[in-house]
């Protein structure tokens, strides 16, 4: 059952906070392994039912898409949130937003999130140049090869919807009793490390904290879950779309000045709209960071009615059984994709 906790339940010693808290974090870590390997186990079955079925049918991007990603949104996480609502968790107080701050924050959001993709696109070229070839973005390779009605249909409606309940709702809940700051922390850096690529991590890691940051704020999941809609959107449809809309011949010019030349003169118009997409987003996010910069002293974490004391945060938080696993298994996915 999911018990709620109240502050006469789970306040006492400091050594007992940190007992209690070495357990929860436990708990939390091996339900969101267990969750990971529900994850694979039906993602891999579901493949080789359709591969005896039809092997055709993973061949297609679009196919294959789906074939992987609804048995996961409709068996593996489904399952997996029953698991993480069997540990305690607390009811954060509910406060609104109105939709002007609700814009603000999304301008703030999309601004983080752009530095942060520069950084990992950073990362990611260092380590191309380190082991002679380039790291696969599979993430970018399946939304710019799949369909576009499957992109809304996965990107912007199940996942956004999957991963806020899980990685905000769920999880928030039963960590904001240490604090806000470790809850928004361990928010973001699961959902970070959930995503399996480099490529992902360092951007999902900050929107995952700014999400957080909004929920254990507001209490209300509605927000972050239109906020994860609107970024999946603007990302792995609008941009898909216009990329497509340019044609192949636009994403092979980059090295070929002939090439481009004469793609330019006879695309002189398409260009011009993908300009102004581009320039519109670089506008949003420099709006966002000087937003993010303004209101940066603003940003405050309150302290739980369980704080763990300081000295043994990480040891407590980290280093268990349960969440060491999740983190090493993570860790492990990433590198190998790194090197693939």
């Amino acid at each position: 059952m999911n018990e709620e906790m109240t502050p006469d339940y789970m306040t006492g010693t400091p050594n007992t906070v940190c007992a209690d808290a070495r357990r929860q974090f436990s708990r939390i870590g091996l339900m969101f392994l267990v969750g990971t390997a529900l994850i694979y186990g039906v993602q891999f079955g579901a493949s080789a039912i359709a591969n005896a079925i039809n092997p055709d049918l993973l061949s297609s991007t679009s196919y294959s898409l789906l074939i992987v990603m609804i048995p996961m949104y409709v068996i593996a996480m489904p399952v997996m949130a029953l698991l993480i609502k069997r540990i305690p968790a607390v009811t954060l107080p509910k406060k609104h937003m109105t939709f002007g701050q609700w814009l603000i924050t999304f301008l703030m959001c999309y601004g983080a999130m752009y530095v942060s993709n520069y950084i990992g696109l950073i990362l990611t070229q260092l380590i191309s140049i380190l082991k002679g070839s380039p790291v696969t973005n599979t993430m970018l390779e399946v939304a710019t090869s799949s369909n576009l009605w499957v992109n809304l249909f996965i990107m912007v409606l199940c996942a956004p919807v999957a991963e806020e309940l899980i990685f905000r709702k769920l999880l928030i809940d039963r960590l904001a009793q240490y604090g806000e700051g470790v809850a928004v922390l361990f928010s973001g850096l699961m959902f970070g490390l959930f995503h399996g690529n480099l490529n992902q991590f360092v951007y999902a890691f900050v929107l995952g904290l700014c999400f957080g940051f909004i929920y254990v704020k507001t209490g209300n999941i509605r927000y972050t879950i239109g906020l994860h809609m609107l970024v999946n959107f603007l990302g792995s449809v609008l941009g898909v779309a216009i990329l497509k809309w340019l044609g192949d011949d636009f994403l092979s010019i980059a090295s070929d000045p002939a090439g481009m030349m004469s793609y330019m003169t006879g695309n002189f118009g398409k260009l011009i709209v993908y300009f102004i997409y581009i320039f519109l987003l670089l506008g949003v996010a420099i709006a966002g960071i000087i937003l993010f910069i303004v209101n940066l002293k603003k940003i405050r974490f309150q302290s739980g009615m369980n704080t763990i004391p300081k000295g043994k945060r990480f040891s407590t938080t980290v280093l268990n059984v349960g969440m060491a696993l999740y983190m090493i298994v993570w860790i492990v996915i990433i590198i190998v994709q790194l090197f693939q």
